[in-house]
């Protein structure tokens, strides 16, 4: 068989200097309503995910159209900076630019796939994962939370645990997603991670016999913000101001961080994902089914929530604790 040589990347021709991502894209089709559509096949987030990762890749000398050579010798590169998971969102970005564009996607090649498989083989495949904050946790982290902001992020940190909600869906939520009831809240999410078409589902949220109840946490955020419209949960200034701007999903994490290092929990550990983690990895620990797991969470599929429900149930029945 014979030896697949693969092309330095800086012997690749380099793109014009001119060249603009969001062109590359979409300036493909010249119709106008044919541009807009195409720039909403994917969320806001993903495309400017996916712009970055296009640039990243032509300032390394990569090219649309690229060769499988190409893409691999970019891939070996950066084997060693790059998580896995970053590579392959590159990989998935590089062949979106190609097929917008008419073009056969290399990174399909037999070259590229073996290259990945190679890296991931090498360097490993392990997820680095947000820390679960699980009920425990946010009932410590909550208890000694006052004046607005503080009033603000028990809503917040309560509603998004409850809710099982990612940060983006959290800073996009409107005081019109939210309808009282008398068993608590039901929200219409219009739109989420794996709901590009915007179909939209609603989520259910009880009033609880807890100290920290989501739902009356959330009526008191509103009663004393005084919003009855717009962004839910909404910036403070220095002065105590509420603002009109809602928060933005990187705000959202550093309020997570905030307020866990107040409680003496490690702050690096936990992010934005980590009310939704925690929401799967405490009820799992309850011994809640899967599917109504992810009957609140929206997961496709069990094996998307194993990682979660692995950890939470591994000092469950230890085999240790038997013949000790």
């Amino acid at each position: 068989m014979k030896n697949i040589e693969i092309t330095p990347l800086d012997h690749v021709q380099q793109p014009p200097k001119s060249l603009v991502v969001r062109s590359l894209l979409t300036n493909a089709v010249a119709h106008r309503k044919v541009k807009q559509y195409l720039a909403a096949t994917h969320a806001k987030n993903t495309q400017k995910a996916y712009q970055k990762d296009i640039e990243h890749f032509l300032q390394c000398g990569g090219k649309i159209p690229a060769t499988p050579a190409c893409v691999a010798s970019y891939l070996a590169e950066h084997a060693t900076t790059l998580s896995i998971a970053t590579l392959n969102r590159r990989i998935v970005a590089i062949g979106w630019a190609h097929a917008v564009r008419g073009y056969d996607s290399p990174t399909k090649s037999a070259l590229v796939v073996a290259t990945l498989r190679g890296i991931r083989r090498t360097n490993g495949s392990a997820q680095r994962q947000a820390a679960p904050l699980v009920k425990q946790d946010i009932a410590k982290v909550v208890q000694h939370l006052t004046g607005i902001k503080g009033m603000r992020d028990k809503a917040l940190l309560l509603i998004g645990f409850a809710g099982a909600f990612r940060r983006s869906e959290l800073v996009a939520l409107q005081v019109e997603d939210v309808r009282f009831v008398c068993e608590g809240i039901i929200i219409h999410l219009r739109r989420s991670k794996t709901d590009q078409n915007g179909q939209g589902r609603k989520i259910a949220i009880p009033y609880v016999r807890a100290k920290h109840c989501p739902v009356r946490a959330l009526k008191t955020w509103l009663t004393k913000s005084g919003i009855q419209s717009g962004a839910l949960f909404r910036r403070i200034n220095r002065y105590q101001q509420i603002m009109d701007q809602g928060l933005t999903a990187q705000s959202v994490s550093l309020i997570i961080k905030q307020r866990v290092s107040a409680t003496g929990l490690e702050a690096v550990r936990y992010s934005g994902h980590s009310l939704r983690a925690g929401f799967v990895t405490s009820a799992a620990q309850k011994g809640v089914q899967s599917w109504k797991i992810r009957q609140q969470t929206d997961h496709k599929s069990d094996q998307m929530l194993q990682r979660y429900i692995r950890d939470s149930r591994l000092f469950t029945d230890h085999t240790v604790k038997k013949i000790w």
